[in-house]
């Protein structure tokens, strides 16, 4: 199985730093870990520091995925779509990155099972020009997804989405980490959807990394105030599930 350790990272932009010192206990694969905190936290270039998009201080220690070329896949927030393609042809495109041209029935029948697991074989053939912000970020998510990789980062995969989608996703990643062992770290601005799916959540906020361990213990009314100045608590709804609910912001 994969693990993801982070050792004194930093990043800056020209002379802005951005955060520094971002140290984390091991991050075992098999699950979803959250990364939360306010605007402009940093979390996109950590994102963008751990896949080795941007240069700075620290290492980024990767165990169990010796054997893979690329083992780290990003899927930034705005994705560019290229609207000359189908989405099968993007897709396509995104499983031969870094390999030969030849496709083989294996391949074919891979893109067809993640177009079928998130519910939209029915836009294989549409440009992507064509779709809504919506469906364009499905279509990212099958992007990743066909690369196969040991550590997937995400970040807000799931803005575009309606309610049900978003459930749809994230339940779909949940099951799929802890069935393939992939470590999947998901940039989110709901931390009730951290809070159901994520085993696991990273606070950054103010250039450094507050707080991680198992997401019960990190969301907590403390933090809520400290990070994001609400008032908050958070209680037990269906089947023991916690709810977060903001009762007033903290001017």
């Amino acid at each position: 199985m994969v693990a993801l350790k982070l050792e004194g990272l930093g990043a800056q932009y020209g002379r802005i730093r951005v955060f520094e010192d971002i140290t984390t206990e091991t991050l075992e694969g098999g699950g979803l870990t959250a990364l939360i905190g306010p605007n402009a936290a940093g979390k996109s270039t950590l994102f963008k520091r751990i896949a080795g998009l941007l240069k700075g201080d620290g290492v980024v220690h990767l165990s169990g995925a010796e054997t893979q070329s690329r083992p780290i896949c990003y899927m930034p927030q705005d994705t560019g779509a290229n609207a000359v393609l189908t989405v099968y042809e993007s897709i396509l495109l995104a499983a031969k990155q870094g390999g030969g041209w030849k496709v083989s029935e294996e391949e074919l029948a891979e893109i067809d099972e993640i177009l079928k697991s998130l519910r939209i074989t029915d836009l294989a053939f549409r440009d992507l020009g064509a779709l809504s912000g919506g469906q364009r970020q499905l279509v990212s998510i099958a992007q990743a997804l066909v690369r196969k990789p040991k550590v997937l980062l995400m970040d807000e995969p799931t803005s575009a989405l309606d309610l049900f989608r978003q459930i749809e996703v994230l339940e779909y990643m949940h099951r799929l980490a802890r069935k393939t062992g992939i470590a999947v770290l998901i940039a989110l601005h709901d931390l009730n959807h951290a809070m159901r799916y994520c085993d696991q959540s990273m606070v950054v906020a103010d250039g450094r990394l507050v707080a991680s361990g198992p997401t019960k213990d990190v969301i907590t009314p403390q933090l809520l105030r400290d990070v994001y100045r609400v008032e908050a608590r958070i209680e037990a709804c269906t089947q023991g599930r916690p709810l977060l609910i903001v009762d007033a912001a903290v001017i």
